[in-house]
């Protein structure tokens, strides 16, 4: 509840995150640009990059990083999907943006399996 007069729904969660997910996205791209260069540098620049993205606050930005990426995707199919007329009804707007956060949690969650070598 924020205030007296005003309760969180749903869809302004989802607007809410969306833009957060989108700035967090930016954020990431000077890491993702930072660990490229360090990639191309090899040597003691290439181990520093891995010390931090290896370190357990590394490691939970890079997961947050994921899941920002995979909200963003998949919020922004759902907005794609309302501009050609589909799912602009109350109800299933409800419905898609649960749909949405689950399948962003269950996405992010399968990535990372995948890459923590789960499914070796």
């Amino acid at each position: 509840m924020l205030g007296q007069y005003y309760r969180f729904q749903i869809t302004s969660v989802m607007s809410l995150l969306h833009r957060v997910s989108g700035i967090l996205l930016s954020l990431a791209a000077f890491g993702l640009a930072w660990w490229l260069v360090a990639a191309a540098s090899g040597g003691e620049t290439w181990a520093t990059a891995s010390a931090v993205f290896g370190s357990a606050p590394g490691k939970a930005l890079v997961f947050l990083a994921t899941l920002s990426l995979v909200y963003h995707f998949l919020n922004g199919i759902r907005h794609l999907l309302w501009d050609i007329g589909w799912g602009a009804d109350i109800p299933q707007v409800y419905t898609s943006g649960y749909a949405v956060a689950a399948l962003s949690v269950a996405f992010t969650a399968a990535i990372w399996f995948v890459a923590l070598g789960g499914a070796a």
